[in-house]
């Protein structure tokens, strides 16, 4: 018996609309080939949750290892939230694509959310080869490692990536404090303070001074005038930010799920 299916597709191809009359010819026995890869993507900004604060990236890898061509469907999964619709790529012989979060946000419609997880599905069907749709194939079990897919997760706790930073470290005295909020035993003795610095920038240094006492002891900026202080010494330093930054990889192998099963 010879089965004939045409289609004509436009990109991006959906799951419901190759499969509609192919479901007629499949078995219950036949099987699809899926990997399935975790992603978090955006910033995370307060602590409730298992992860940490912090702005997060996956990239997930898809290479065929194959000597011919291979074609997969990807769909996207949120946690608690919408499925997408099921997109048809295809890979030629030891090529590789890849995909990222806004590729992620985009085929889910959530490009303008803060923070998005969830799961992609990465899905060979096995009964039929949309390489070649008027042909039925049916995979060899004993190798169903088809694709290399890998997973890259980024996160970094920073707002900025890490660069060299100017610091200024300022040694005065307080000769006198009318407010009486500054301990006294810091009257009349070498204190110290570093700040950050900027390049071509004229500031007032007393006023710096003024401002972390104000902060640290409820000072107002109406009593500065009752404080008296000495700048002895101002000393300018390079250093570099703290790379609050981790990666991990993770290589995700292949399940097999019977089509009566999905």
């Amino acid at each position: 018996m010879i089965f004939s299916i045409i289609f004509f597709t436009i990109s991006p191809i959906y799951l419901d609309t190759i499969f509609a009359e192919d479901k007629v010819i499949s078995g219950a026995d036949n099987k699809d080939i899926t990997y399935v890869a975790k992603f978090v993507c955006g910033s995370i900004i307060d602590d409730n949750g298992p992860l940490r604060p912090g702005h997060y990236n996956t990239d997930i890898s898809i290479t065929n290892k194959q000597l011919s061509k291979i074609s997969f469907l990807w769909t996207v999964s949120v946690n608690d939230g919408p499925t997408s619709h099921s997109t048809l790529m295809t890979l030629d012989h030891q090529k590789s694509t890849g995909l990222d979060c806004r590729d992620i946000k985009k085929v889910i419609g959530l490009e303008n959310n803060t923070q998005v997880g969830g799961f992609v599905y990465v899905t060979i069907p096995q009964n039929y080869n949309p390489a070649n749709p008027n042909t039925v194939v049916q995979y060899s079990l004993d190798d169903i490692n088809l694709l290399d897919v890998q997973v890259f997760f980024t996160a970094n706790a920073l707002d900025t990536l890490p660069h060299e930073v100017v610091l200024e470290k300022i040694s005065f005295y307080i000769i006198s404090d009318e407010t009486g909020k500054i301990p006294k035993q810091m009257i009349k003795t070498t204190l110290d303070v570093t700040l950050n610095s900027k390049l071509n920038v004229i500031s007032d240094t007393e006023r710096k001074v003024k401002e972390i006492l104000s902060s640290t002891y409820d000072i107002s900026e109406n009593e500065f005038d009752k404080i008296e202080i000495r700048i002895k010494n101002v000393s300018v330093g390079v250093g570099s930010m703290i790379d609050d930054h981790a990666i991990s990889l993770s290589i995700v192998k292949p399940q097999v799920y019977p089509q009566n099963e999905k």
